[in-house]
């Protein structure tokens, strides 16, 4: 195996672009309506049957180029069953997936050229360099072997993985590898790009530099979707996000909007010392969560005031090592958009 050549400091800018357009069908491929310079990505009624289970009911959305997207929902929703119709894998049982002109459904070979896709599951690059699997993947997209090679050196030091450049797959961490195969997906990027939980393993730092990356590919005119059920995550780095749950979209908006009715109301979090019996709350709390040593509860704005006198008093008792008070999360609406159907009917197909 040849030895990794030293790592680099993370530039803290954007790979270079993809030299010429971005990635575009063969002329054998044959447009549905619309006008020629029109790659926006639309889902229209999309449901999708596996016998008496609905994995997709009726899903509607649509992504704009430049736009990063993220379809939020719990493993389950019917997230992948719905990413899986749209690079040609499944066939809907009703409803269109179009992209500008193109119909992805009836034409999954324009499907499969006109979106790039990083799935949940590791890539299988064991056997490959990683500078290796990078171009290889450049190449299959139609990439020239000069553009791809440029860009891969571009993503490698971008994302600081020069440590481990010629290093083979089978010798790489979790975290690596995961990003070696976010630099296959993008090498050469479509006009849609699916990234399927990207950050999974991923280290503080090169999460980071992942997310400039992501950007610059919304930048560069692609439609992101993002695949998650990390909501924190999404509510830092989408700019508009669907919430599915088993097979329904429930929601869908800005982070900000997605918290509107919440917007009365403030989140308390208190860091109860360890061995801390869960303490009596006051009347103005709502139901509180504990999670550990961790214990949140919602108030009214008026009430902040004495939430924080009555934090101050839990730390200064020892009872809790410390508090916060702020506005509610895409979490706490997440929960609240969810929590009215669990208990409906079966889980969709899958996450």
């Amino acid at each position: 195996m040849m030895s990794p050549s030293p790592a680099g400091p993370p530039t803290g800018r954007p790979a270079d672009p993809p030299a010429g357009p971005l990635t575009e069908p063969p002329a054998s491929f044959t447009p549905s309506t619309g006008p020629p310079d029109d790659w926006t990505f639309r889902v229209d009624g999309l449901t999708k049957r596996f016998g008496a289970v609905v994995a997709n009911d009726d899903i509607t959305l649509r992504v704009e180029p430049g736009e990063v997207y993220g379809l939020l929902g719990p493993n389950g929703a019917g997230k992948s069953t719905l990413v899986k119709q749209t690079i040609g894998l499944l066939k809907p049982t009703s409803g269109r997936i179009t992209l500008g002109r193109f119909d992805l459904v009836a034409d999954p070979d324009a499907a499969r050229q006109l979106c790039s896709y990083l799935p949940q599951v590791q890539m299988p690059i064991d056997s490959f360099h990683v500078s290796e699997a990078i171009e290889l993947a450049g190449r299959i997209r139609g990439g020239s072997a000069r553009e791809v090679r440029g860009r891969t050196a571009s993503l490698i030091d971008t994302l600081d993985l020069g440590e481990w450049k010629n290093a083979l797959g089978h010798s790489l961490s979790g975290g690596v590898r995961r990003l070696v195969g976010f630099c296959m997906a993008i090498v050469r990027p479509g006009r849609v790009v699916i990234l399927d939980e990207p950050t999974n393993d991923v280290d503080p730092l090169r999460r980071r530099l992942l997310w400039e990356e992501i950007r610059a590919l919304g930048a560069h005119g692609c439609a992101v979707l993002l695949v998650t059920h990390n909501v924190l995550e999404a509510e830092k780095s989408v700019d508009r996000l669907a919430v599915i749950h088993k097979g329904r979209l429930l929601a869908e908006g800005t982070p900000s909007s997605m918290k509107t009715a919440d917007r009365s109301q403030l989140r308390l979090q208190l860091m109860l010392a360890p061995g801390t019996a869960t303490p009596g709350l006051p009347p103005w709390a709502g139901p509180a969560v504990r999670v550990g040593n961790n214990l949140v509860t919602t108030i009214a704005e008026a009430d902040a005031s004495v939430a924080i006198t009555w934090a101050a008093e839990m730390t200064n008792a020892g009872a809790a090592e410390e508090y916060a008070l702020g506005a509610m999360t895409l979490e706490d609406a997440y929960i609240r958009l969810t929590s009215h159907m669990s208990g409906n009917d079966d889980d969709a197909e899958d996450g």
